[in-house]
């Protein structure tokens, strides 16, 4: 097993959930963070300066069987892009043992 967590643009996140959901990753957590990226300048919008050195995010958590990290690393490659400084990031870590708590279920089969 696998822990895929991806750090992507909020404006990306409804695509990706979609994109997530269509190839049936169907659980996952995910929460606003914010946080400091190689983007160093500001944006002027409307003759209003932004400040962009804060940039907010969605993180998501997704745990999946080690045959399904690459179906699921490449939907968020393609649905996350926009060609920017930003896009995000995604890191693939191990996982040692899942459980299922209502059923006290564990290994992959917890994951279903």
């Amino acid at each position: 097993m696998k822990k895929i967590e991806a750090i992507i643009r909020k404006s990306k996140f409804e695509d990706v959930k979609d994109a997530l959901h269509e190839i049936e990753v169907n659980f996952f957590t995910y929460w606003d963070v914010t946080g400091v990226g190689n983007e160093k300048k500001g944006h002027v919008y409307r003759g209003v300066s932004y400040n962009t050195r804060d940039i907010a995010r969605r993180h998501l958590s997704i745990v999946v069987s080690d045959h399904f990290v690459e179906k699921t690393v490449n939907t968020i490659l393609q649905h996350a892009y926009t060609g920017e400084v930003g896009d995000g990031k995604i890191f693939v870590s191990p996982i040692e043992e899942a459980y299922r708590i209502r059923t006290k279920e564990n290994g992959t089969s917890s994951l279903q």
